[in-house]
């Protein structure tokens, strides 16, 4: 898959695309179906996805909480997995937030030699969200692109949208998130040097940062982790701990995650780390035996589920 972040310096090899555009945050059902959309309209095009960085609703509350699925990486190692042959991930900055409609036409899509665009129905842009899909089509008419406009995903509980995973999230439920995206939540990154408490107690965690990224809620998990590189890469059964660990006070929010019948050192190394059942709140336990007894009994509860998939 080849990055392309500038929309004014366009080489011919990088012209010709038939592209999905918007955030695809989590890469979601409705994500892949826009995608499926940009594929069949050129068949014979490269099939490109257009996206922004940072996150337009970072860009303008950038003291907002943390809501993001996704970070910009693990986003485009997963657009790669569908198939997407060109990325095109944008700067969002001052001079694209102030496009008019017109002008983003003209400038991004004619710019970057995009053949076939295809947006969700409820697609805005240009500067104070002024476009919409329908007026995407006129100006393709006129200025020589195609354009398909993507009905809504629904699903058995209404729309498919990255706030409604959000919400599945952030109450517990990381099936329903699954089943809106097409594929377990995941969160992505190297891991990170921690107190080595699991350690010292038994059970040796991998310790990643969830800063940036919309927090699922505070607790245990069983987790399938994919080991992304190096010697111990693969695949493997866990239980993750996800919060701000009250046994040991306060502390920065991150994930804690336990692979069974592991061996091996995996600091710097990137994980991939699934969500597949929410097991319990985290918890302030009376001392270390009790904490230890507790991690059992996850762990056990976590091989069952895992082994069950």
């Amino acid at each position: 898959m080849r990055i392309i972040r500038d929309y004014q310096f366009m080489t011919p090899e990088n012209r010709g695309a038939s592209v999905a555009i918007g955030n695809f945050d989590g890469v979601h059902i409705g994500h892949q179906s826009v995608i499926e959309l940009a594929r069949q309209a050129a068949p014979d095009a490269p099939l490109g996805v257009m996206t922004f960085e940072p996150h337009p609703r970072e860009y303008f509350a950038p003291d907002a909480p943390p809501f993001r699925l996704t970070g910009s990486d693990a986003r485009a190692h997963r657009l790669e997995k569908l198939g997407i042959e060109r990325l095109y991930e944008l700067p969002f900055n001052t001079a694209l937030a102030g496009l008019e409609p017109r002008a983003f036409a003209e400038q991004v899509i004619v710019g970057l030699g995009l053949k076939h665009v295809v947006v969700g129905a409820d697609f805005c842009f240009g500067k104070g969200r002024a476009g919409t899909a329908e007026d995407l089509q006129m100006f393709g008419k006129e200025l020589g692109f195609g354009v398909t406009i993507a009905p809504l995903v629904t699903g058995g509980d209404g729309q498919v949208s990255s706030t409604n995973i959000r919400n599945a999230l952030s109450d517990g439920r990381p099936r329903d998130a699954a089943a809106m995206l097409g594929h377990w939540h995941r969160i992505d990154g190297p891991v990170i040097g921690g107190e080595q408490r699991g350690r010292e107690l038994g059970f040796p965690t991998a310790n990643m940062s969830i800063e940036g990224l919309h927090p699922p809620k505070f607790g245990v998990y069983a987790v399938l982790v994919d080991v992304l590189s190096g010697p111990h890469k693969g695949t493997y059964h866990g239980a993750a701990s996800m919060g701000t660990r009250p046994m040991f006070g306060e502390n920065r929010p991150n994930i804690e995650t336990y692979l069974f019948d592991f061996s091996g050192d995996l600091y710097g190394t990137p994980l991939s780390v699934g969500l597949v059942e929410y097991l319990r709140p985290e918890e302030k336990f009376d001392g270390l035996d009790a904490l230890i007894a507790q991690m059992d009994e996850d762990c056990a509860k976590a091989r069952k589920i895992l082994a069950a998939l």
